[in-house]
């Protein structure tokens, strides 16, 4: 078994008087002269980082991580986290997430524990992270991906979810994705921490170590047993992450993405704020198809309400140039009640200490719009009202 720091490959640099993980880019903001967005893909960041682990880390409490949040270009389906778990202190059981959702509120479910296989190597270094039904495999680091899911989903709706009600008629499932990075990765707190901001680097590590995310463009076939299969184009959000995990009393979140056709983008990931009132981390970035600028979040659509179809989750932003203001509506969606497991049947799940919605949304702005994901979570007590699923 490898030490965490030689599992990892990484190395420590100082950058504005703080101690950086080598995969976070010192690099400015604006990077030109490759890509089809005139972009460098890699943003700066160690191609090394996009890897999964090549060993079994040391550290019993290393986490190993990627996920995927996929939306139909043409808005008829979307699959809200399809993710991968797995911790060293029990390697060959891992936990896996596979959301599928429907805008009339079907929803599929194909999470649980499962063992995985060897990883697939090219030149020596492993290229991809499984386990039972789900694969994913870095083809080019920070550049191309492929997912591909083949197992059991179980048919449910969110109206059921939200009841608590778990289980349902079974269906085999096969899905495969090729996914293209379209933005540079990003990584939230970045630039707070290039500007010193100590307290944020250790908010923002406590979500999982190091961890990076890229949007992408895929094309893709979607087939449930016994109906027609999808062909489809569409978008998502590529998230890495490794190393040790610590949320301790997670106070809530809104984490949102997406890619619009002309190449412009946005994320953002915001907590809420603290019980004296005062301001929690927030942080976002907008990519103009030129230039990724960093921006302030003003206006966040916490979760003090749950519509999963049509719901408003407006977003807006502070940039040097102003204010954006990007609209946005609940599109697909899947929800987890307080207490519930996120990785099904899973033995290592913490089980939700909050409600949380995972889904799709709608998002428009300056007269484009694309699918996107969202993210939320918030303590019951503060959710204003019973879900409504109209």
């Amino acid at each position: 078994m490898l030490s965490r720091r030689a599992s990892l490959g990484l190395t420590v640099r100082a950058v504005g008087g703080a101690a950086l993980l080598c995969g976070w880019p010192a690099a400015a903001s604006r990077i030109e002269g490759a890509g089809p967005t005139g972009f460098d893909m890699t943003g700066g960041y160690d191609p090394a980082l996009d890897y999964p682990l090549a060993e079994k880390p040391e550290d019993p409490a290393m986490r190993e991580s990627v996920s995927m949040w996929i939306s139909d270009d043409a808005g008829r389906f979307g699959f809200p986290r399809f993710c991968i778990e797995a911790l060293a202190g029990s390697w060959e059981n891992r936990g896996v997430e596979a959301n599928i959702a429907f805008p009339d509120g079907r929803v599929l479910i194909g999470s649980g524990g499962f063992a995985p296989v060897p990883a697939k190597r090219v030149e020596g270094r492993a290229v991809t992270l499984n386990a039972g039904p789900l694969t994913f495999e870095v083809v080019e680091p920070l550049r191309r991906w492929r997912m591909g899911f083949d197992g059991n989903a179980y048919e449910t709706t969110v109206a059921r979810q939200v009841l608590g009600e778990r289980g349902g008629r079974t269906r085999r499932v096969r899905i495969e994705v090729d996914a293209v990075m379209a933005a540079p990765p990003w990584t939230p707190g970045e630039h707070a921490v290039r500007m010193g901001d100590r307290a944020t680097e250790s908010a923002v590590g406590a979500v999982g170590g190091h961890r990076h995310e890229q949007l992408f463009r895929c094309r893709g076939r979607f087939a449930i047993e016994g109906e027609a299969e999808f062909l489809f184009t569409g978008t998502g959000l590529k998230i890495r992450r490794f190393g040790v995990r610590n949320i301790g009393e997670f106070p809530g979140h809104c984490w949102q993405s997406a890619l619009f056709p002309s190449g412009r983008a946005f994320g953002i990931m915001a907590f809420p704020p603290r019980s004296d009132g005062t301001p929690a981390y927030s942080e976002g970035f907008v990519l103009d198809g030129r230039r990724k600028a960093y921006a302030k979040l003003v206006e966040a659509p916490w979760m003090t309400e749950f519509m999963p179809h049509g719901g408003p989750v407006d977003v807006v932003l502070e940039t040097d140039g102003g204010h954006i203001r990007i609209a946005g509506k609940t599109h697909d969606s899947t929800y987890i009640p307080q207490g519930r497991p996120m990785f099904g049947d899973w033995s290592l799940d913490d089980r939700r200490g909050l409600p949380f919605h995972q889904g799709g949304a709608l998002y428009t702005w300056g007269g484009e719009s694309a699918y996107g994901m969202i993210e939320r979570s918030l303590p019951i007590e503060q959710m204003s009202s019973e879900p409504m699923m109209s």
